[in-house]
């Protein structure tokens, strides 16, 4: 026991200094050792395991929504200015309410993110909440708790029972990273940073958000329990914060008057591009907490605090066109083509328009002046119409692509007009690259560089053509492609003929279906003509598949470019039936079952035991619950097997499970 609570504090000492004080001791791969050491003495002592523990923070299994909770106190809204002089008013309101008194101010960044709240016990994490209302919130914890900046227990010298307030926010590196992968798997782009954070927790399943790497700033008190000593002051209390493990943004300043707060005010609004993260302005807060107590708070807002915001950058300039822009998934997005107006430091010839929705909503049309903003977007963006010429007329959105001339589709529940034809120039150099990618045909040497070179030749323009169209002569004929190089590649090639018919169907980039919802997919429907001669509602019905994915695939396999492509593939050998991979009786036997794994198998590695078991229909879980039906159990299993006897569950040695999936 002391053993493993040393190598917790050891870890939490760590977190701390990366998270916290930004001054990291040890290499990334050292603290992966100690985590990896933690986990196997937990591991041999699962009676030892405790929630706040650093091997704990994400939970195996998603929640099915979001439960609501009562903050202790009321999130109410902050008043916000964008000016000087009412800034000044609110600083006259404070002095006359606070008579002959000594005010100071603390000035802090205005992190544009999500507010949260959180409480801690005895210095444990036990809740963690969206702002909602203000009186109530979501349940968030488990999504909170994969957060590293955020302490599972605190360090020190804490109080009992503790509501913090801070801002979730996403760091700018992280953000690209995130849009890029939404962009290669067929996902709408999140707009700017706040967006992005704020879908992350809104997500059911705690592990892809532990994927997306948010991080937080705690800012404010929300409730302390009677009796507990702490700082009597904002500027003590950020101090504090930091001594107990938690992450305070650094940028905050004491200040003697409104109009030093006003100075740092406009430091940071010339400074805010050098941050890696996004600020909307300054929050100004009186320093005394007894001063703040008394000037108290309106129905909606407190007296004590204002968030002055930093203007837009913003300016106005003509609509010359309005370009449909076809994007590598398919995706339509409208762009105005704008009069070039300089702003923000650069020259801007074009604004996103978001959507066609969005131009009905704003009635927005070629010749119109608008107004444009750059504040945190990734481009600029039409804001509103300024003025409008008489008789200009309303636009209307396309009906075929304008790169390919196909019909458009729209699916339920979606903004966005889509061209779905596969061989759409427009989306074909990123379709070909998903397709030749390892966990689709794996076709190595077919990189981004020559499938460019190919399409631009004109000798790729679909999948079917990288076997019907390539050969030694062509493929030598491409810049830095020697004779062997070709032949390897031909090779790879002639390889991916035999590959499944799930990683050829994930291969196809059909929206929503990624390499595990193929595999699902081809186990109900194992060949090109059944899942031709599915409908929405039978595959909706597919386990694991839902109404926006079967839709999506219902107008993949209704789509004559994408037919004819099919039948290409075919005349190739390259699409081969599933039905001889899988008998009625697998399919049968772990249709819909929840398999958890433990332990070391000798046959299989875990890769390949779990893939099994989801191209039988089966599905996979970290975590044993009173919804797992099989424990699959291997050399030295932890404490799950424990926890499958006490629950019931059925245990399978790896030669069991040897026999049924086989």
């Amino acid at each position: 026991m002391k053993n493993i609570e040393k190598l917790r504090n050891l870890i939490r000492e760590h977190d701390y200094k990366y998270y916290v004080e930004n001054k990291p001791q040890i290499s990334d791969y050292d603290y992966d050792m100690l985590m990896q050491r933690l986990a196997k003495l937990e591991k041999e002592n699962p009676e030892l395991i405790s929630s706040d523990s650093p091997t704990q923070r994400v939970a195996g299994q998603s929640v099915q929504q979001f439960a609501s909770v009562e903050h202790k106190t009321a999130m109410l809204s902050i008043e916000n200015t964008y000016s000087p002089e009412e800034l000044k008013e609110f600083d006259k309101r404070v002095r006359k309410n606070l008579p002959n008194e000594k005010i100071e101010y603390v000035a802090e960044l205005k992190i544009d993110g999500v507010s949260v709240s959180l409480l801690y016990e005895n210095g444990v994490l036990k809740k963690g909440s969206t702002r909602g209302d203000g009186l109530y919130g979501d349940d968030i914890t488990l999504n909170l708790r994969t957060i590293k900046a955020i302490p599972l227990r605190l360090q020190g010298d804490f109080p009992s029972l503790i509501e913090l307030r801070g801002e979730v926010y996403l760091e700018r590196e992280n953000f690209l990273r995130l849009n890029r992968e939404r962009e290669q798997s067929g996902q709408s782009l999140f707009a700017n940073l706040r967006n992005a954070a704020a879908g992350s927790l809104k997500l059911l399943d705690p592990q892809a958000v532990a994927k997306r790497k948010l991080s937080i700033w705690l800012h404010s008190l929300g409730y302390l329990e009677k009796g507990n000593k702490f700082p009597c002051t904002q500027y003590a209390f950020l101090k504090k914060l930091s001594k107990v493990g938690l992450r305070v943004n650094p940028n905050f300043k004491l200040c003697s008057s409104i109009e030093e707060a006003l100075n740092y005010c406009n430091h940071w609004e010339k400074k805010k591009k050098e941050l890696n993260y996004d600020i909307d302005g300054m929050v100004i807060k009186v320093n005394s907490f007894a001063q703040q107590a008394r000037l108290g708070a309106t129905s909606r807002s407190p007296r004590w605090i204002i968030a002055y915001k930093f203007s837009p950058e913003q300016t106005t300039t003509q609509i010359k066109e309005i370009e449909n822009q076809v994007g590598r998934t398919g995706v339509l997005t409208p762009v105005a083509i704008l009069e070039p107006i300089h702003l923000a430091g650069s020259t801007i010839r074009r604004a996103t328009l978001h959507n066609y929705d969005y131009i009905k909503e704003k009635d927005i049309s070629v010749s119109d002046k608008v107004i444009i903003e750059k504040a945190g977007e990734i481009i600029p963006e039409v804001i509103r119409v300024a003025s409008r010429k008489k008789g200009r007329k309303e636009f209307s959105p396309p009906r075929v692509c304008p790169a390919c001339k196909s019909k458009l589709i729209k699916l339920e529940g979606e903004v966005a007009l889509r061209c779905n034809n596969a061989a759409c120039p427009a989306q074909l150099k990123m379709r070909l690259k998903h397709f030749a990618s390892r966990k689709a045909m794996d076709i190595e040497g077919l990189g981004k560089a020559i499938i460019n070179q190919l399409v631009d030749e004109g000798l790729l323009k679909n999948y079917a053509d990288i076997y019907l169209n390539l050969n030694q002569e062509n493929l030598e004929n491409l810049e830095r492609m020697g004779e062997k190089s070709a032949q390897n590649l031909l090779t790879a090639i002639e390889n991916s003929k035999n590959k499944q018919f799930s990683r050829l169907v994930y291969g196809l980039g059909i929206r929503h279906i990624g390499d595990h919802s193929a595999e699902v997919l081809v186990g109900k429907y194992p060949s090109v003509q059944e899942l031709e001669k599915a409908s929405i509602e039978d595959l909706t019905n597919v386990f694991e598949i839902g109404e926006v994915a079967a839709q999506s695939v219902f107008s993949f396999f209704h789509n004559e470019d994408n037919l004819e492509i099919l039948k290409k593939l075919e005349k190739a050998k390259v699409i081969k039936s599933y039905k001889s991979q899988v008998t009625s009786h697998q399919l049968k036997t772990l249709h819909e079952k929840k398999f958890v794994f433990t332990g070391s198998l000798e046959k299989y590695s875990r890769f390949e035991a779990e893939s099994l078991v989801k191209k039988l229909g089966g599905s996979i879980s970290s975590t044993v619950g009173k919804n797992t039906n099989y424990v699959v159990v291997g050399k030295d299993p932890g404490s799950k097997s424990t926890k499958a006897k006490g629950l019931g569950i059925k245990i399978l040695s790896e030669k069991e499970f040897g026999e049924m999936v086989l």
